[in-house]
């Protein structure tokens, strides 16, 4: 316990006050978010708001990792490692495309068949370390490897935990619209994820996992969960500073690794649901539109539909952070109760 609290006020405060100095340093060197021509006009007024904040709270989040291994007994796990992987790896195509949009002076970097091309080869290389190097489970779980325990094989769970990877970074990018919204509702996310991991520590027995792993796992997630909030605190509304692709697709990354490495492969669409909405909503917006020629919503992704529909930002983003704060409730409620039903039926 002892080194989750380290891990998550060592990450809290560097990105609490590494944020700021990389404000100035960013705009000393006019590295500056440029808005779609095609999104709502009440954004026109960000332009020129520093982006790639992503980078502090990614850097956060690595320093509080390790610092939580220091003094407290509580030795590094494949684990939580192959989640850092994951994250700096993401982190790194998101700073190219933020880099390459910066120097084109564009609100779109990368090509979106490169961009999608390196998110699958970053997604397959955790896979197979997952597999290999971490010996992950590959059966497909609900809150444990033995619900539902559908065992896939290699191929299928590198198919799967790559799916889950791409798409989860992308929905989170996709949330990452309003000045707040996707730092806040991630921490959401990562704190319920330290709940279960600290859980499943404690009751290893019934989940199947190494309590070095667990409590790994849940030791990064509360850096995460940190990180994203000292981050927060320069990124809520009106924001001095935007993740950007950097931030987004690293935060969206450790959430489905950390996800997939605690068993919990199907308990993500409920915990992340907020994003999933997001995602879906696009999805209709482009079906309806090239299959019936109109829009299902004023503008894609929904948050902006309601920006249209006349919501303030500020009344739009803490809407959102309260649903998706019930879906990471939810997802809780959920596992505890999976537990519940389990000991009684070993009882």
């Amino acid at each position: 316990m002892l080194a989750m609290m380290e891990a998550g006020g060592v990450a809290l405060l560097v990105s609490l006050l590494a944020t700021p100095l990389l404000i100035e340093l960013l705009k000393r060197r006019s590295i500056s978010q440029h808005i779609r021509e095609d999104g709502p006009s009440t954004h026109v007024a960000k332009a020129g708001t520093p982006t790639m904040g992503g980078v502090a709270l990614v850097g956060a989040v690595i320093f509080g990792y390790f610092m939580g291994h220091i003094g407290p007994q509580v030795k590094f796990a494949r684990t939580g490692q192959l989640v850092i992987i994951a994250v700096f790896m993401f982190a790194a195509i998101g700073f190219a495309d933020d880099w390459i949009g910066v120097r084109h002076r564009r609100s779109l970097g990368l090509r979106k068949r490169g961009k999608l091309a390196a998110q699958v080869v970053a997604g397959v290389v955790f896979s197979e370390l997952a597999v290999h190097w971490a010996h992950t489970s590959t059966a497909l779980s609900f809150t444990r490897a033995l619900n539902p325990g559908w065992h896939l094989g290699e191929a299928g769970w590198v198919v799967l935990a790559t799916f889950v990877l791409v798409a989860t970074s992308n929905a989170l990018n996709l949330t990452d619209g309003l000045d707040g919204l996707a730092a806040g509702a991630s921490t959401f996310c990562f704190a319920v994820l330290a709940i279960m991991g600290y859980w499943i520590f404690r009751h290893y027995a019934i989940y199947h996992i190494l309590p070095a792993s667990a409590l790994d796992l849940a030791l990064t997630s509360v850096a995460l969960a940190g990180a994203s909030l000292g981050f927060l605190w320069w990124n809520a509304a009106p924001a001095r500073i935007i993740m950007g692709d950097t931030g987004a697709l690293a935060l969206g990354a450790g959430l489905a690794s950390l996800c997939l490495l605690l068993n919990l492969d199907l308990l993500l669409p409920i915990l992340g649901g907020l994003f999933v909405i997001e995602t879906l909503s696009v999805m209709a917006q482009v079906v309806s539109f090239r299959v019936f020629g109109r829009r299902v919503l004023r503008m894609a992704p929904i948050h902006h539909h309601c920006e249209l529909l006349g919501w303030p930002e500020t009344t739009v983003i803490v809407r959102f952070w309260m649903l998706g704060g019930l879906f990471a409730a939810l997802g809780l409620g959920i596992f505890y109760g999976e537990f519940l039903v389990m000991t009684k039926a070993v009882a």
